[in-house]
């Protein structure tokens, strides 16, 4: 039987962590409407961008919003499509994930020329719409992920925002076949997105502050690892800054060789300082953003991570510690991701 409260985590007031913006709170569990699906949520990663909507680094767009959006969990009971017409995707017992991208119109000029994830209606997991800090939250079931079963539920649940936006950066680095690419930052994001590309024959140089990340980065095969503000010790063909630190993206402009390519793979990202052209851009140097992702990338990910073995570093926390877990990140020298036990 499905109980009629829950225990969740919501946003009570967007600020910093040691302000205490989280509060535990007991809340009606939802209910399912057409298209929808109610899970019952067993694991849910830690994301910056949690933090980001936490402290209010992103403008808030659900008032006492529940954060979370890399969610592990098993189908309880599908929403009523007799409205609609069409068979539902899963059943009761099905295990999904559950990713940032919630949904899309469907039929704006980015939705129909494979670009969704560039939607202006757009709306997504533990930011417009309930996430998973919570014993069970809804999905629209045509944004939901059949897990492989070679992950557990701890291990899938960083694949779902970490793993997935670190793919399409890594798309969007356009790095070459067997070239050099520079990680700034390496968190979440980013030590799934080495694994990655080492497993595709591309050579990985860490750059990162923290004494954690940068032994973390050794140990699972990077090329070399020191500061985000050192210069690389060979010249990088592509790199992805993953820290959400403006002033790296000299410094990682400046690493690039010619016909090089930096991918912003945030949501957030502090101002830039003012850049040199003949220093950070000439030389057909490309500088490019990361919005999101597209479902296309989530399942090509997940069937890729799934074949080359790709396994996250993770730290497990109990529910009740969601807030620790989040403190840990905002201080920074993380070492792969957290993770939260729910179910």
């Amino acid at each position: 039987m499905i109980p009629t409260t829950m225990r969740a985590w919501r946003v009570r007031r967007p600020g910093p962590m040691a302000e205490s913006p989280l509060e535990l709170a007991e809340v009606p569990v939802p209910v399912p409407g057409p298209g929808e699906v109610l899970v019952q949520v067993s694991t849910c990663g830690v994301c910056r961008t949690d933090l980001h909507v936490c402290e209010g680094d992103l403008p808030q767009r659900r008032p006492r919003v529940i954060p979370g959006h890399e969610v592990v969990g098993r189908v309880v009971v599908n929403g009523d499509r007799a409205s609609t017409g069409s068979a539902s995707r899963f059943q009761p017992g099905d295990r999904i994930g559950v990713a940032w991208l919630g949904s899309t119109c469907g039929s704006c000029r980015y939705c129909r020329s494979g670009r969704e994830n560039l939607c202006r209606a757009s709306r997504y997991t533990g930011w417009d719409n309930d996430g998973g800090y919570a014993e069970f939250l809804l999905v629209n079931q045509a944004y939901a992920y059949r897990v492989p079963e070679q992950f557990d539920d701890v291990t899938a649940a960083p694949l779902l925002c970490a793993g997935i936006i670190g793919y399409r950066a890594l798309r969007r680095a356009q790095v070459p076949p067997g070239g050099r690419l520079g990680l700034y930052g390496f968190g979440g994001s980013a030590h799934v997105t080495a694994q990655l590309a080492i497993a595709q024959g591309m050579e990985v140089h860490v750059l990162t502050r923290g004494s954690n990340a940068q032994r973390l980065a050794l140990e699972l095969g990077a090329a070399s690892a020191a500061d985000a503000r050192d210069m690389p010790p060979v010249p990088l063909d592509s790199a992805i800054l993953f820290a959400p630190v403006g002033d790296i993206v000299p410094f990682a402009l400046a690493a690039l060789a010619p016909g090089g390519t930096l991918a912003l793979a945030g949501i957030h990202l502090s101002d830039i300082e003012r850049l040199n052209y003949q220093q950070h851009l000439f030389h057909e140097k490309t500088l490019t953003s990361v919005e999101s992702n597209t479902r296309r990338d989530g399942e090509e990910f997940l069937a890729l991570a799934a074949r080359l073995g790709v396994r996250p570093r993770t730290t497990e926390y109990r529910f009740r510690d969601a807030p620790s877990a989040l403190e840990y990140l905002a201080r920074g020298d993380v070492e792969g991701a957290g993770v939260l036990r729910i179910g």
